[in-house]
């Protein structure tokens, strides 16, 4: 069930939204933008529902701020139905704009034509410079080519598409390698290691981000993008 974070400082419009959501999407309702902030640092989201009037930080401010960040969808709620404020919205990164009252209908239809457009983006990952292509099987660091095997391809993708995940050696050989496939542990730690030094010799500070998490396994530490900013 894909995650839908909703941030409002209207306690009424986070329980209809709620009331809206929860049937088809996981709904984190939150009152505060910098909450929101917090909780997209440590877990995956798939859309933010942003509201504009906020006391802490409106939601144009609220918009760029993830965009520095994250590439999650961004959907506008807000009573401010100007043509220059639609504008304004869309210019800074939101990907719709919704007027209030809407009805659950068009919440709804919104939301899963914004998904299925978020979904066809999926096919390119790019993060901090590194752009990594699916289909054409291709990782470039700032348009330098970074030649990886397929195993190495594979699990650099399933680190950028979980970022701030933990992922037991266990869990990454039935992944990558598939299940009921005899490899020892060691594997996974050889090829984390040839994916950091082939980044590395990239350009790329992947030891900031591909980070081992000891006695589990290994983790892409997402915001270690937000400490390289501050």
């Amino acid at each position: 069930m894909k995650t839908i974070l909703c941030i409002d400082d209207e306690p009424r419009m986070l329980d209809l939204l709620t009331l809206y959501l929860e049937p088809t999407f996981h709904c984190r309702a939150m009152s505060s933008v910098l909450e929101g902030l917090d909780y997209l640092e440590e877990e995956h989201v798939d859309l933010v529902l942003l509201d504009i009037m906020m006391p802490e930080m409106d939601g144009w401010q609220a918009c760029q701020e993830i965009r520095k960040f994250w590439d999650v969808p961004i959907i506008m709620l807000t009573a401010k139905g100007e043509h220059a404020d639609i504008v304004k919205g869309l210019n800074m990164g939101a990907d719709d704009y919704i007027l209030k009252p809407f009805d659950e209908e068009e919440l709804l239809a919104r939301i899963h034509a914004v998904l299925r457009r978020a979904k066809i983006d999926e096919k390119v990952i790019c993060f901090e410079g590194l752009r990594l292509d699916k289909e054409a099987f291709e990782l470039y660091f700032h348009q330098k080519a970074i030649s990886l095997t397929p195993k190495e391809f594979s699990m650099l993708a399933l680190f950028l598409n979980h970022q701030n995940k933990v992922f037991s050696r266990e869990h990454l050989i039935n992944t990558v390698w598939g299940y009921n496939v005899m490899i020892e542990d060691r594997t996974i730690d050889s090829h984390v290691r040839n994916l950091r030094e082939k980044l590395r010799k990239s350009g790329f500070p992947a030891d900031d981000y591909l980070q081992t998490v000891w006695g589990i396994g290994y983790k892409w530490h997402k915001s270690a993008a937000l400490e390289h900013k501050n």
